[in-house]
């Protein structure tokens, strides 16, 4: 089902393009030193000769000899074809200009003493020797069998990473579910949901629908509102990567829905079998400087290395068996017959963030990018949301837990905020659980904000201060200003069986 790595390849490079890969890679070859074409009926011809001895004389060789012998012709024209396939497929995944491919490949060989910058299966790509062991990281999204050396992917990005900001664009990695989209089993379908079988759009024009029955996986999906806009409008600042837990043959599916023609993403489509930490996200598997890379995830904890990098998304729960995972006891907003509001959504919030970034790396820190690092420029950005805000906190963290170690309290301070443990006139909010707390009671006395921690949660996942009025605090009538609230267990993303897990 894998539509890149379950097979090879097929270029779409004229014979010019073949040849000068050839030239670049200073392929040894004899036979290929004048060629300028590399044609397929070539390569058939020659696995026939391989399969099958010419005459009796040759079937009668010894197997070395044949590997030394006349079958070198065998030999090295298997090696032309691995080598440009595996070049081409970079050349694709990087920034799609001929000047770029040309840069990657430009003085990085000796015909006679090579640094195996990578391999294709057991075989360097450049010279064509057979490898013992393995070095470098896989990237098999780019061409199944394809590993990069460290130095190579060094190389790579630098002189990628001079190539897009040319061209004014950065690196976008984006998670897929509740980040793009939300996905159910159709077995997991409640009563309430079965009108959505009928409402699926077609999968012969998915460039106009957003929910969609596939039959053949035995589940639905709905695309979050706003993301064909947002991904039109991104892919103008950035260079855009999908990188899923869910497994590669769904990771492709979800990019046909996405991406129907490959305009967005290409062949940079990364699953849980790309990645080289289990359960874990990195950016090893990309081919971008972390300098130049955001990241668009639901999940924060998959990305442990990174998180400077991240902006965190509020989930998109739009099945009921997507609530149910959370530990939410509401209806969905299938059931309900709803949906995000696109111009207030999620998505549409986080592309102003994005333009915002972009402005600000490319613009109003001069011209010259050089040293210019994406995180610093995303820290400044989100230390604007609650500048000015003097925060102390009422009954939201446990008894004896350190105040300052809590997860809302860290990112009050990330959004700007200045968090306080004692109240005093220099207060602007009291965030609590419950009115009736001294703290609570004191802030509605001296006419302070006093609002429900969702409204941090709010200001974190919209990237603006929200209303302070809808996010009201309840009397929970509790004698003890310091009683241990115990908040609602967020488990571990899971998807239903047999549905790939996404984090």
């Amino acid at each position: 089902m894998s539509l890149v790595a379950d097979s090879p390849v097929n270029s779409s490079s004229s014979d010019d393009f073949a040849a000068f890969l050839d030239a670049e890679l200073g392929a040894n070859l004899a036979e290929s030193s004048q060629d300028e074409e590399v044609e397929d009926d070539d390569f058939k011809d020659v696995e026939a000769r391989d399969e099958e001895p010419e005459d009796e004389e040759a079937s009668d060789k010894d197997p070395k000899d044949a590997e030394t012998g006349d079958d070198n012709d065998v030999h090295n024209k298997r090696i032309k074809k691995c080598k440009v396939e595996a070049l081409e497929s970079i050349h694709e995944q990087g920034s799609t200009s001929y000047a770029t491919l040309e840069q990657q490949t430009e003085a990085t060989t000796n015909v006679d003493i090579c640094t195996h910058p990578g391999s294709f299966g057991e075989m360097c790509i450049l010279c064509g020797q057979r490898l013992d062991g393995e070095s470098g990281v896989t990237f098999g999204y780019i061409h199944k069998g394809l590993r990069l050396g460290n130095d190579e992917i060094v190389r790579l990005r630098n002189t990628d990473m001079k190539n897009l900001l040319r061209h004014r664009k950065l690196y976008l990695v984006l998670d897929l579910d509740h980040t793009l989209l939300n996905s159910t089993l159709l077995a997991h379908l409640t009563p309430a949901e079965d009108y959505l079988k009928s409402q699926a759009d077609s999968l012969q024009d998915v460039s106009k629908g957003s929910l969609f029955m596939l039959t053949y996986m035995h589940m639905m999906t709905k695309l979050r509102p706003f993301v064909h806009t947002f991904l039109k409008e991104a892919s103008q600042m950035f260079e855009m990567y999908i990188y899923t837990m869910g497994d590669r043959p769904y990771a492709l599916e979800m990019a046909k829905l996405l991406d129907p023609t490959s305009e967005y993403f290409s062949t940079r489509v990364i699953s849980r079998d790309d990645g080289t930490q289990r359960h874990q996200k990195g950016l090893d598997v990309v081919l971008g400087q972390e300098s130049a890379v955001l990241i668009l995830d639901d999940t924060e904890n998959a990305w442990a290395k990174h998180k400077d990098n991240l902006i965190l998304m509020e989930r998109y729960h739009f099945f009921a068996s997507s609530c149910h995972q959370f530990g939410y006891n509401c209806k969905s907003l299938s059931e309900l017959k709803s949906d995000e509001s696109e111009p207030d959504g999620a998505l549409a919030s986080v592309l102003q963030v994005l333009k915002r970034v972009h402005n600000m790396f490319f613009d109003e820190f001069g011209d010259d990018v050089t040293g210019k690092d994406v995180r610093q420029v995303l820290k400044t950005i989100r230390k604007e949301v609650l500048k000015d805000c003097k925060i102390v906190f009422s009954r939201v963290f446990p008894i004896r837990f350190p105040a300052e170690h809590h997860h809302l309290w860290k990112m009050a301070e990330q959004l700007g905020a200045t968090c306080l443990t004692e109240h005093d006139s220099t207060v602007t909010h009291v965030v609590s659980t419950d009115a009736g707390t001294e703290k609570s009671r004191w802030a509605v006395k001296e006419n302070k904000f006093l609002v429900h921690p969702r409204w941090i949660e709010a200001a974190n996942f919209l990237w603006q201060k929200q209303p302070e009025e809808n996010f009201p605090v309840i009397s929970q009538k509790q004698p003890e200003d310091n009683f241990p609230v115990i908040l609602p267990k967020q488990p571990e993303e899971s998807v239903p069986d047999k549905l790939p897990k996404d984090e």
